[in-house]
């Protein structure tokens, strides 16, 4: 992907069939929907690719356990049908997952024995293995963090893992592949509209601002989807500025930890916290991932910050169920996203609202789409550009998705490989090595990332900024933020040189990355 030239393309299209507003999960999986099936697609994202909520989730492709017990059976089953879909066409860069479910006592030992029993049922096909009942040794040697007083015993059973951010840019290449042209830091700013019968305004075309260059951009087009998240109102205020919020923010916050705080492979879940929340403790990276919250938010902003209640509720909990107490200062790296939920009326708490996905087609044409998570993604994207199709009345033709490779990848697959996630560009990146030796050097002793992949990152996968690279395209700030920091000065060079840019650039972006990531440490 070359951001240069994918600008120079927008002139040679008269009319798009669809411009897709938002470059997280759902935006991008429609421009790759759509584009496969073989429609003129324009995606347009004011920062960068996942910058939101598609950067910061559990790290998990699940079906959602939490979800069976409140009876939304259609959900789980749908999520765990695009799980297995998921494994199957990014194999690069998911894995699948034990899960120790503890449990305290022999009624939830039976109760979550036959829930986790329906989990599998519903898998089908795709099941990633078999649910295990386990005895109080097993889950003390499955995870040996575990808090064993009053411990009766868990459950073992299996979900997927990836990593999300890093998808987002493989879907967005395999768009690419297919002939849409996606573009980060390109903000909406507005519609064009003409009349047609009944009175309506129909959109024919979306104004747009390079935020780079400054240069504007009206882009004329059949069919308009809204996949911005938590921005869904203010996109659909654009189009109609009495358009009451129907978004419900909640707030998603993770806590990254050395591995040494919790040994061993395996995955915890706590399904029902004294709150009635969710706790996650799952190996990732190296480092462990320990979720999540969820906190009705009232304002939102690009770059959430977690509460302290949210920072203590975590550690308290995991202090609770596992053996090894941990204290602020041995959190890594703090993360929170907002999840875009839709209201119920008289509604307060979000852990009730619907996790499902909901479209809404404005008079205009508008094709909004918002909800979900990123393991339906697939399905999300398939449906909005259905509605995409009907509403321009084009000729529907068939999705392809289902069985559709995402990156370029061939098996076998080495996961011991650091360069692995890169699947088959790995051979390209060790060619930027043999022709600059030094370029085969970390960009950080902690970490594996060499300095050719930042060079790859930006001239291959739209890297314009240092965040894009430590935030995004590596996961450095999500997993150790003060490394990060240390790491800045270091990539800020790489990229001023790959990019032509000056000194002063180079300061600017260090001072810009410092000031982001000390919010993401404790």
């Amino acid at each position: 992907m070359n951001r240069n030239e994918m600008l120079q393309q927008l002139s040679s299209i008269d009319e798009w069939d669809i411009i897709i507003i938002g470059g997280g999960a759902t935006g991008l999986g429609a421009a790759l929907d759509g584009a496969s099936r073989g429609y003129k697609v324009l995606l347009l994202e004011q920062f960068d690719f996942a910058k939101g909520t598609s950067s910061r989730s559990t790290k998990l492709v699940h079906g959602g356990v939490r979800y069976l017990e409140q009876g939304n059976i259609k959900l789980v089953f749908e999520a765990l049908r695009e799980r297995g879909r998921l494994l199957k066409n990014a194999p690069h860069i998911t894995s699948s997952k034990a899960f120790i479910l503890p449990v305290y006592s022999y009624w939830q030992k039976f109760y979550y024995r036959l829930g986790l029993m329906l989990y599998d049922l519903l898998s089908g096909k795709l099941s990633l293995g078999p649910t295990k009942l386990l005895s109080k040794k097993k889950v003390i040697e499955f995870v040996p963090s575990i808090q064993s007083k009053n411990l009766k015993g868990g459950i073992l059973y299996y979900d997927g893992q990836f990593d999300d951010s890093r998808l987002a840019i493989d879907i967005a290449s395999t768009a690419a592949k297919h002939g849409a042209i996606v573009l980060n830091y390109c903000k909406v700013i507005g519609f064009e509209k003409k009349r047609v019968p009944k009175n309506q305004h129909k959109i024919i075309a979306v104004k747009a601002t390079d935020t780079l260059s400054g240069q504007e951009y009206t882009l004329k087009c059949k069919a308009v989807i809204n996949a911005t998240g938590v921005f869904t109102d203010t996109v659909m205020q654009m189009d109609e500025h009495e358009k009451q919020n129907i978004i419900s923010p909640s707030q998603g916050v993770h806590l990254v930890i050395d591995k040494k705080f919790f040994e061993g492979d395996n995955a915890l879940i706590i399904p029902k916290t004294s709150d009635g929340r969710v706790l996650f403790a799952v190996p990732w990276q190296d480092k462990v991932v320990v979720g999540t919250t969820d906190t009705p938010m009232k304002k939102i902003s690009t770059e959430p910050i977690a509460l302290e209640e949210e920072i203590k509720f975590i550690i308290a909990h995991f202090n609770r169920y596992c053996k090894t107490s941990i204290e602020r200062e041995d959190v890594k790296a703090v993360y929170a996203g907002l999840r875009p939920l839709i209201k119920i009326k008289g509604g307060g708490n979000t852990s009730l609202l619907s996790r499902d996905h909901t479209i809404i087609v404005s008079k205009s044409g508008l094709v909004n789409i918002t909800g979900g998570k990123w393991t339906t993604y697939r399905k999300m994207a398939q449906d909005a550009i259905d509605n995409a199709v009907f509403v321009s009345k084009s000729v529907k033709k068939i999705c392809v998705t289902p069985t559709l490779p995402i990156g370029d990848w061939s098996l076998p697959i080495d996961k011991n490989d650091h360069f692995h996630v890169y699947g088959n560009h790995a051979n390209e990146i060790q060619s930027l090595i043999k022709k600059n030796n030094s370029w085969k050097e970390k960009i950080h002793s902690s970490f594996e990332y060499t300095k050719a992949e930042v060079i790859w990152f930006v001239r291959s996968e739209m890297a314009i900024c240092v965040e894009d690279v430590l935030a995004r395209r590596t996961r450095m700030l999500f997993l150790d933020a003060n490394v990060a920091i240390e790491s800045a000065p270091l990539v800020a060079e790489l990229m001023m040189n790959e990019l032509n840019k000056d000194e002063n650039w180079k300061h600017q972006q260090i001072e810009s990355f410092i000031k982001l990531a000390k919010q993401y440490s404790l």
